[in-house]
């Protein structure tokens, strides 16, 4: 994070969250443009943004280390692409999402599955929870503004005294 005087509010502000925004998308897809310019435009604007090729080390366990870091972000945003619904960690991290939004008294996400078809039945069921959720599409727009108006809508969702909500909606911070 950029130091300044909004790295000093945040530790007292936010001190049950390691993150304030958890970035999930298909790197194949969308790595070296939108998420790129969307993390950039986070971190400028002073927003602590886990993005996973950042943040996890050679030799850590990447599921439970994504596990641990949707735990520990007051903000999940999801960038649907075109393919995002043939990768199973894109959809792994969905249902960790959902979870965690949905499930209040979800304490700890299960570590193993006990059958691969209970696994594709929870991606059915957070990919349809997830799509009648109101989103932003970006069309033919230009990136740049798409990405400075979500940092916008994120930025005063973080400053508002409010309960704990740890995931919101494109369609809430819109």
């Amino acid at each position: 994070m950029a130091p300044g005087k909004y790295q000093e509010s945040y530790s007292s502000r936010f001190s049950n969250y390691k993150y304030q925004v958890f970035l999930s998308f298909r790197g194949e897809d969308t790595h070296k443009n939108l998420t790129d310019h969307l993390y950039k435009a986070l971190v400028d604007a002073g927003i602590h943004t886990f993005r996973d090729d950042d943040e996890i080390q050679r030799g850590e366990n990447i599921y439970f280390e994504l596990q641990k870091a949707i735990q520990q972000s007051k903000i999940s945003i999801i960038v649907f692409s075109k393919d995002y619904a043939s990768s199973r960690w894109c959809l792994d991290e969905l249902v960790m999402i959902m979870e965690r939004s949905f499930a209040a008294a979800f304490v700890e996400h299960e570590k193993h599955y006990k059958e691969k078809m209970e696994r594709v039945k929870g991606w059915g069921i957070a990919l349809k929870e997830v799509a009648d959720l109101a989103g932003m599409d970006l069309g033919d727009g230009y990136e740049a503004q798409f990405v400075q108006s979500i940092v916008e809508k994120v930025s005063k969702k973080l400053d508002k005294k409010m309960f704990h909500v740890p995931f919101i909606s494109l369609e809430e911070i819109l």
